[in-house]
C-alpha cells in the first residue's frame, strides 16, 4: 500500500484529497500537513511514498517545499494540487520532478488518473535494477512501446482479454484463477503473463502461503 502525505494549507481541500483517495484502496493517508516546514519534517522521520502538494501556502509555498525535497534527496514522489495555472509555476514543479500537475477545480477522474500514473510508474520500476526499454518508455512517457517486440504468438485480443481481467479484479491474481476467469489455458497464460511482465504491464510476486508449492501472482 502507498503511503501519501497530504500538504495543504485549506482543511476542507485537504479533506477533499484525503476522501479521493481513500477511494483507492492502493493508497493510504498518512498525514496532513498545512504547511512546507512541518511536512519537511514529518519526511525526514516517516516513510512517504507520495505527497499531495498545495502551492499556495504561507511561509514556505509549494515549489520551495519542492525545491527542498529534492535538495535533501528525499525518495518521494510529489503530485502538484494547486490553483496556480500560470507557465511558471508549472515549469518549476516539472523541473523539480512533479510527476502531474492538477489545477483546482477538478473532478475525481482527472485525481484518480494522477494516482493511477504514480502507481503504474513505481511499479515499472521494481522487480529488478534493470530496465528494458519499454519499461523506461513507461516511466518516463512520450512514447510507445516498441510493437515489433512482441514475441510470435502473442495475439492483442487475447492480451486484452488477460489485461481487462486483472482490471476487473484490482488486486492480486494467481495464473488457475486468470485461466479459469477468460476461459484460456494455464499455458497460454502463462506465456502471456511472462510476456506482460517483461513489458511492464504486469507486475508479479512470488505466493509461499499456499500451503504446497509456490505460485506466482499477478497484477496490473
Amino acid at each position: 500500500m502507498y503511503k501519501v502525505l497530504i500538504v495543504e494549507d485549506d482543511p476542507m481541500v485537504a479533506m477533499i484529497n484525503e476522501q479521493y483517495i481513500s477511494r483507492n484502496s492502493e493508497f493510504q493517508v498518512i498525514g496532513k500537513c498545512s504547511g512546507g516546514a512541518e511536512a519537511l519534517t514529518v519526511l525526514e522521520k516517516t516513510d512517504v511514498d507520495l505527497i499531495v502538494l498545495d502551492v499556495y501556502m504561507p511561509q514556505m509555498d509549494g515549489i520551495e517545499t519542492l525545491r527542498m525535497i529534492r535538495n535533501k534527496n528525499l525518495p518521494v514522489s510529489v503530485i502538484m494540487v494547486t490553483a496556480a495555472n500560470d507557465l511558471e509555476t508549472f515549469e518549476a514543479a516539472v523541473r523539480l520532478g512533479a510527476i502531474d500537475y492538477l489545477v483546482k477545480p477538478f473532478a475525481y477522474e482527472r485525481f484518480k488518473l494522477a494516482l493511477d500514473k504514480f502507481a503504474s510508474k513505481t511499479n515499472a520500476l521494481k522487480g529488478g535494477k534493470t530496465l528494458n526499454q519499454n519499461k523506461i518508455d513507461m516511466v518516463v512517457g512520450g512514447a510507445e512501446p516498441d510493437q515489433e517486440q512482441v514475441p510470435k504468438g502473442i495475439q492483442e485480443k487475447t492480451r486484452t482479454v488477460i489485461l481487462d481481467c486483472l482490471a476487473a479484479q484490482g488486486g492480486w491474481m494467481a495464473g488457475e484463477d486468470i485461466a479459469e476467469k477468460t476461459g484460456l489455458s494455464s499455458v497460454t497464460v502463462r506465456r502471456y503473463m511472462n510476456h506482460l511482465m517483461q513489458t511492464g504491464a504486469v507486475t508479479g510476486r512470488m505466493n509461499y502461503e499456499t500451503g504446497g508449492r509456490p505460485s506466482m501472482l499477478y497484477r496490473l
